[in-house]
């Protein structure tokens, strides 16, 4: 049985991948394992680490999504309408919710990104099992596996009645209950998964006589940070760690190498912006820079028109007026949060790939 590099279904460069896709949830979970009276059940987070962990990815790596959408010159001449319909779409439904119950817009704001979280595991899951000569039955194996990976620390913390000192977005996002029959039944069913799953590789492996590197790096990080970031660990700094770097660095890399090869192979006329940015490595410091910028000015506004609580990082925005009456907070919040609600949205299009494409 081997791991032949030359068969593995790398997506475009193994080192890169290796680095910013699969490793990222192993790095963030032995960072959080090395320092455990830090990261366990505190409910506070240290300013710097914020920004690296808020602005400089998790916000960061929304504004990748433009890389692919609206300053991709062909990839929006294809799909405008959806491109101009979509953050529409999510702006007035934004308002009509907050308007309704802002504690409702922002409920319906964390399962949609949750929703997307748990999609994008699937989605490197398909990446990298693209080329294994397995059935269907193996097939829905992959999928149940990277679903539960997620659902049940989920599950967990919507049933387990223990107190989290942490939330998606704003406290009361989820709606949070009790229930001992779902939390053992899902106990089981998420062993006899792995159990499922670790057989089904095994086999696999030895019939095939390789084994599939990227792909069971990927749903094993995926498990383990879902896992220890919301069960294990009960503290705002280890959760955002495993959920924030876990998410938003692969996200970043997989936009960059997606557009960087379409730069290559594509024959269309490319603008400025698209060369320095996908032509040379060094471009990844435009790329990263740009989505920092973009993320500082979003979390500025925020902080600036709606939090208060960053107001020495964000010396600039801190003179803007408190926004506080409904009216204006109905109009205002989606609108801020419309980078956010139009990349989950969006992000469900742009990613659907064909089986020749896929290849």
């Amino acid at each position: 049985m081997q791991a032949k590099s030359n068969t593995q279904p790398w997506i475009g460069n193994r080192l890169v991948e290796s680095i910013f896709i699969l490793s990222p949830p192993f790095v963030a979970l032995l960072v959080v394992t090395l320092f455990p009276a830090v990261f366990k059940n505190s409910d506070q987070m240290p300013v710097a680490y914020w920004v690296i962990l808020i602005v400089m990815i998790d916000v960061a790596h929304v504004y990748s999504t433009l890389f692919r959408t609206y300053f991709n010159p062909s990839a929006f001449r294809q799909q405008h309408p959806l491109f101009i319909a979509i953050p529409i779409f999510c702006y007035i439904g934004g308002v009509l919710l907050y308007l309704y119950s802002g504690g409702l817009f922002w409920r319906a704001l964390a399962y949609l990104a949750v929703f997307h979280f748990i999609r994008q595991q699937y989605g490197f899951m398909r990446i990298y099992s693209r080329k294994e000569n397995q059935g269907r039955i193996a097939g829905c194996i992959d999928t149940i596996a990277i679903y539960t990976s997620t659902i049940y620390p989920l599950l967990y913390w919507h049933f387990a009645g223990i107190h989290k000192n942490f939330n998606w977005f704003v406290d009361g996002d989820f709606m949070l209950g009790r229930s001992e029959l779902i939390l053992t039944i899902s106990y089981w069913v998420y062993l006899f998964v792995i159990a499922a799953y670790a057989v089904k590789e095994t086999g696999l492996s030895f019939k095939n006589r390789s084994f599939n590197v990227p792909k069971n790096l990927l749903v094993a990080g995926t498990f383990l940070s879902w896992y220890f970031g919301i069960v294990y660990y009960n503290g705002d700094m280890a959760f955002t760690t495993l959920n924030v770097v876990s998410h938003g660095i692969p996200y970043m890399a997989l936009v960059w190498l997606n557009e960087r090869k379409r730069y290559q192979t594509s024959g269309e006329k490319k603008t400025t912006l698209l060369r320095l940015t996908f032509n040379t490595y060094g471009g990844v410091i435009l790329f990263t820079g740009l989505l920092i910028l973009f993320a500082y000015i979003e979390e500025g506004l925020w902080d600036g028109l709606i939090w208060k609580e960053h107001g020495n990082f964000f010396r600039v925005f801190s003179l803007l007026p408190a926004v506080s009456t409904n009216l204006l907070l109905a109009m205002l919040v989606p609108l801020l949060a419309l980078p956010q609600s139009t990349h989950y949205v969006l992000d469900g299009f742009i990613w659907k790939l064909r089986k020749k494409a896929l290849n």
